[in-house]
Parts: C-alpha cells; sequence; structure tokens
C-alpha cells in the first residue's frame, strides 16, 4: 500500500500524538508499505509576534495554508493512495479526501463533549466552542474509523449520531520498551539522579496538567493518607510544570517536602520511574486509553486508577480501583477516605501478595503488544483499500 499520514504539526508542541504517529508510520514501514507523512509547516507561526497571536498564525498554517498545498499534491497521488489521519482532531483537512480511502484515528473525546457541555469539570468558552464545533463537521464526513477503546468507540458514534461504515477498536500497543529492573538498583540510581531519598520507595504519578489527569486529588489523596500512616513515603509527580492550580493544592500541602514534582525528564528516566515506584496513582477523571496504566503494569508496578472506562478497560483485573472523584464537595471526605485506605492497602501488601500483583500486570499488558496492535491497523487499511 501506499500511505499518506496526516499528523498534528510539530510546532504544537504534543508528545503523545508524535509518538503514536511515529508508531504507525514506522509499523507500516516494517509491514512493506511506502509511507509518507504530511503536515502544516510553522510559516506564520514562526514570525516574530507576540506569544498572544502566535495560537492563531498557527490557525492559518494548519487551516489556510495547508489545505491549498494538500489540493495540489493530491493531483500526484493514485486512487488507491490511503489517506490515515492519526488523530480525529484533525477533522478540517478530513473533507479534503472524503471521497478517496481513507481512515481517522481517534483517541478521545473529551474536548468535544466538553464544548457540548457534557462535562461538568471542564467548561468551554464560546470560541473554543466554536473550534471543537469546526472540528466536528470535519469528522463527522469521514466513513472508516479506528478508536482505541470501546469508551471512545462508544462516543464517537454518540458524536456522529450513527456507527459509520467502518467503526473498529484496536487498543493501543506501547511504543517503549517498558521492562522490570532491579527495584533496589533502579531506586538507587532515582536518588542520585534527584537528590531525593527514594531507597524505601515511592508513590508515583504521571501525567499533565489536563483537567481531566486530576493531578490536585492525586494530592489530596497523597494528603489524606499521609495524616492516618506514620509513613513518609514520599509522592513523585512527573509530567509538565505545574499549574498554578496545581501549586497551589502543593503549596498548602501539610507535606509538600515530601512531594516532588518533576518535569523535562527523560524517556529513560521515566521508565526507570515507573520500574522503581511501589504504586502507581493514577486517579484520572476519563480517559481515551490511559497509556500509564499499562506502561506502569509493564514495568513492574501495581496500579491504582479510576473505576470507569477505558481505564477498567486498560487495567483489567490487574488494577486496584477507586471511585471516580466526586464533583460534590460534601462527598470529597469520603472519597479520599476510600482512596487512601487502598492505598495503604497496596502499599502494606506481603512480598508474596505484591509478587502476585505484579504477575497479574505483566498478564494483562500483553493484550497491549505492538506488533498486534500494528498487524490489526495493517489488516483494517487493507480491507479499506480493497473495498
Amino acid at each position: 500500500m501506499r500511505i499518506v499520514f496526516f499528523t498534528h504539526p510539530s510546532f504544537l508542541g504534543s508528545q503523545s500524538m508524535p509518538r503514536f504517529a511515529n508508531m504507525l508510520t514506522n509499523g507500516m514501514q516494517q509491514r512493506g508499505h511506502e509511507t509518507e507523512v504530511w503536515t502544516p509547516e510553522a510559516f506564520l507561526y514562526n514570525l516574530g509576534v507576540p506569544k498572544s497571536l502566535k495560537k492563531w498564525l498557527g490557525y492559518i498554517d494548519q487551516y489556510i495554508l495547508f489545505p491549498g498545498q494538500v489540493r495540489k499534491r493530491l493531483k500526484a497521488y493514485p486512487a488507491e493512495t490511503l489517506f490515515v489521519f492519526t488523530d480525529h482532531a484533525l477533522g478540517p483537512w478530513i473533507p479534503l479526501v472524503a471521497k478517496r480511502p481513507h481512515v481517522i484515528h481517534c483517541h478521545d473525546f473529551l474536548a468535544q463533549q466538553s464544548a457540548l457541555g457534557m462535562i461538568a469539570e471542564n467548561k468551554t468558552g464560546n470560541s473554543g466552542k466554536k473550534y471543537q464545533r469546526y472540528i466536528r463537521s470535519g469528522y463527522s464526513k469521514g466513513k472508516n474509523f479506528i478508536s482505541v477503546s470501546v469508551k471512545t468507540q462508544t462516543d464517537l458514534h454518540q458524536m456522529l449520531g450513527s456507527k459509520p461504515a467502518v467503526s473498529e477498536v484496536v487498543y493501543n500497543g506501547l511504543n517503549q520498551d517498558f521492562t522490570s529492573s532491579e527495584v533496589s538498583l533502579v531506586r538507587m540510581q532515582l536518588s542520585k539522579e534527584t537528590n531525593i531519598d527514594l531507597s524505601g520507595g515511592y508513590i508515583l504519578h504521571i501525567g499533565g496538567n489536563q483537567w481531566y489527569k486530576n493531578r490536585v486529588g492525586v494530592i489530596q489523596i497523597y494528603n489524606a493518607w499521609r495524616a492516618k500512616n506514620d509513613s513518609k513515603l514520599p509522592l513523585m509527580m512527573l509530567g509538565v510544570t505545574p499549574n498554578p492550580k496545581i501549586m497551589a493544592e502543593y503549596d498548602q500541602s501539610p507535606y509538600k517536602n515530601d512531594i516532588h514534582l518533576l518535569s523535562g525528564k527523560s524517556d529513560l528516566f521515566v521508565r526507570n520511574a515507573y520500574a522503581g515506584a511501589s504504586v502507581l496513582l493514577f486517579p484520572s477523571l476519563a480517559e481515551g486509553f490511559g497509556w500509564p496504566i499499562a506502561e506502569a503494569m509493564a514495568s513492574g508496578c501495581p496500579v491504582i486508577t479510576t473505576g470507569e472506562a477505558p481505564m477498567t478497560e486498560v487495567g483489567g483485573d490487574a488494577a486496584f480501583y477507586i471511585p471516580r472523584q466526586p464533583q460534590n464537595a460534601a462527598d470529597l471526605n469520603e472519597w479520599l477516605q476510600t482512596a487512601s485506605n487502598l492505598l495503604n492497602t497496596v502499599l502494606t501488601s506481603s512480598a508474596q501478595q505484591r509478587t502476585e500483583i505484579i504477575s497479574k500486570g505483566f498478564i494483562n499488558v500483553g493484550r497491549f503488544d505492538t506488533d498486534v496492535t500494528l498487524n490489526e491497523i495493517e489488516k483494517i487499511y487493507q480491507q479499506i483499500v480493497a473495498s
């Protein structure tokens, strides 16, 4: 096959989307297919203008200049070329090839749902609502979709109002080599790198500042756990630089000296952080898939996450589950007690119990083998081209 992948422009600074796109392009190349990547260039975005204007200039690069370039390129491509959109958020470009073989990968519809007022925790302004409507108008012209979870597929059908011609679910494959390591050695190495004593273990959280990652909730659970335990096990939170809301929660924590907010760490550091952690605490309010759940299990790390899809799809029977954090402040204390009690149960597991937990995790993540994922995707691609 000849495959053209549409991807987000690099100037947007995303991390997970480029990794997913690279997995697809490299995987299809290894399977003997001819691939190309089409993405907008930063013509106007790189002009020396105030930061407040860069977003709008980036929109011009993406939605005015780039479509004109695509229309010119399409004339040279045979009818059997497959056009792959690595994210449904690239919707505005989909009408350009809607009458040609195409497929759209869907990750999560949280921004779309927020714009429609379906998510109370994330209000969307008028401009955001218009932008998400523009995206939805685009991907609604598509006919063939691959979702990363059943939850995402369900949301897709809701957004479209019906089931499209092709709608398949293919779980993500791990796109890095996550493996278990000698825990004491990993903790010693991390202690040297961070100047933090991690020799006795630590609670880990990995995530960005998006509302649904619930980093504030992570700190709140840690506070509740520390308040009723003598242990001073530290909390390591890896991700981007925390926003003001997260920093405010951190600053008022009586245990902030043991909370470590680390950013800008390498992939190797993250892999080691998984391998050395006592537990991954991942109380997301929502996800499209939930990469850290699978990554932690592949690294031999127990996982506590939210007992709702798609976290339950990824964690299976190998994760520990807590309820979704309530919106009502009056119910918050009960939730914190439930979550902190479970955290304590996992942390105080016997050596045999921990071995069993980790073994179940290894078995579970066998479902997220990259080769299996790519083989399933390849088969769908071929079926679309053949039809």
